[in-house]
């Protein structure tokens, strides 16, 4: 197959979205597959291409370590917020669609586009080229769209235009899916969600992790080292309601337990958290980006991680890609999440839930590891979930599959 992918996040840039696509196309062309790739220089997460990526400036080709062809389209460069985000994500996916209708034209036709989301635009770009070429469409939901657009800062009106906006932008991402020959969720709560509003050809292909790149971290076995290490590492955004961290640290101080919290990655609530652990007294180590053998580093030194998400209703059928990264590292988890990742984790019997939100049980639970470190014992149940459920050759073979299907059906 020639396989067409959108996207607005996309390697060497360091996230989920850019790590799932990265291991997919490496076993595609495997497979024999060509994977020809349209998406913005990287620019994720400052909104500012860096400077060693200059020459995957807008405009050229390359080949991915992946092995993806990777045409470069236009961006805007942001500073992270609702309104320049969002003016970025249409450009992108504006400049997407005109450059794949003229490779189109020249001959260069796929047998299949994939448009994943978010950015939300990309899906419209996907489904212009779809109908106009009459292509089928694979729309690929990351995250629990669009039921989120509720949730977005910056849109929380009750009523009023910004309510209508709300439901406009419900209804029509909605119309979006239906229309696609196929969606792609991460979560089967969220699948089903979907298949309730009517979208008839649902399938789950989780977010993976890769197993070996993490085998050269040591399992949590009840290490005794005082104090009790705890490491979040990954977003930092409004979604991750990470400020419960900095609450429950500061109270564990106060009442004398041993506990340090580090707190690495980047986003758009670093500047308010780093002010709320300021104001407390800074009972958190708040760090910058960290990549690569640092993150290894990092996970050898905690006894326990965290997986947070806030308590908003679409977040019970997420499952963050952290938790799948978290699970294959062998580590311990903390798991601030309720709904279908709060399942994993029990069944993965790789650690500890409490509610989200909730700082009296995290407090509780950290006091709890600190006292009794015998809690943190794990004997790779975690590595041993992700072998059977969230492995990347599992989920490459089951996506071909899909595309395969989806070729066929619609010859």
């Amino acid at each position: 197959m020639r396989i067409l992918l959108l996207t607005h996040y996309f390697e060497p840039e360091n996230g989920a979205p850019q790590r799932r696509w990265a291991a997919l196309i490496e076993r595609f062309v495997s497979a024999g597959h060509a994977v020809d790739v349209l998406a913005p220089p990287p620019h994720y997460p400052t909104g500012r291409l860096r400077p060693e990526h200059k020459r995957l400036r807008a405009g050229t080709t390359h080949v991915s370590d992946s092995g993806g062809r990777v045409r470069r389209v236009r961006y805007l460069r942001h500073s992270g917020d609702l309104v320049t985000r969002t003016l970025d994500h249409a450009a992108a996916a504006a400049d997407s669609y005109r450059q794949a209708a003229r490779a189109i034209r020249r001959g260069h036709r796929p047998d299949v586009v994939i448009a994943t989301a978010p950015a939300l635009e990309s899906l419209i770009a996907g489904r212009l080229l779809a109908h106009r070429f009459r292509l089928p469409l694979v729309a690929e939901m990351r995250d629990a769209w669009p039921d989120l657009v509720a949730h977005t800062p910056g849109l929380v009106a009750p009523t009023g235009p910004t309510a209508f906006l709300k439901r406009a932008v419900h209804e029509f991402v909605t119309r979006l899916q239906r229309r696609a020959d196929a969606v792609v969720t991460t979560t089967s709560t969220f699948a089903t969600v979907l298949e309730r509003r009517g979208i008839q050809r649902v399938r789950v292909l989780r977010n993976g992790t890769d197993l070996q790149r993490y085998r050269v971290v040591d399992p949590t076995v009840g290490a005794s080292t005082a104090p009790l290490r705890v490491l979040y590492i990954g977003t930092i955004g409004r979604s991750q309601g990470l400020d419960l961290l900095i609450r429950a640290s500061a109270r564990l101080r106060a009442d004398g337990v041993g506990v340090e919290v580090r707190i690495a990655g980047q986003g758009a609530d670093v500047g308010r958290l780093r002010r709320l652990n300021q104001r407390l007294g800074s009972p958190v180590s708040i760090l910058g980006q960290i990549d690569g053998p640092a993150v290894i580093e990092q996970y050898r030194w905690a006894h326990t991680t965290v997986v947070s998400l806030r308590d908003w209703e679409p977040f019970a059928w997420t499952v963050p890609s952290k938790l799948y990264e978290l699970l294959a590292a062998g580590k311990h988890v903390t798991g601030i999440v309720a709904g279908e990742a709060a399942q994993i984790l029990a069944a993965a019997k790789a650690g500890h839930v409490v509610p989200p939100g909730d700082v009296d049980a995290l407090r509780g639970l950290w006091e709890r590891l600190a006292v009794d470190r015998s809690l943190l014992a794990i004997d790779g149940t975690g590595r041993a979930w992700v072998q059977g459920n969230a492995d990347y050759d599992r989920i490459a073979a089951e996506y071909l599959d899909l595309l395969k299907d989806v070729t066929a059906s619609t010859r």
